[in-house]
């Protein structure tokens, strides 16, 4: 347990900072999750504008620092190759 009084307000940021990373990490799963929903279902071009609304988030992520610049960018990729692999 934190002693000094830095170390106690250190504790108070971490978890508000927890907080907003979680929400935006989930809100990135989420954006993920409708391409991959609009894939399954076969309809290229509903896939393709879920892409163009999801891959702005996950930029958006590495910029806050949720999600590092090389795994937000292999995340994009996979998912336009799927979308483009569609009849």
């Amino acid at each position: 347990m934190a002693n000094t009084r830095s170390a106690k307000k250190m504790v108070r940021k971490i978890e508000r900072r927890t907080e907003v990373n979680k929400a935006r990490r989930s809100r990135v799963r989420t954006f993920v999750r409708q391409v991959e929903e609009a894939i399954a279902s076969g309809d290229k071009t509903a896939a393709a504008d879920a892409l163009k609304a999801a891959q702005p988030e996950l930029m958006r992520a590495v910029t806050k620092g949720v999600m590092h610049k090389n795994t937000s960018a292999r995340k994009v990729s996979r998912l336009a190759a799927r979308v483009k692999a569609m009849a």
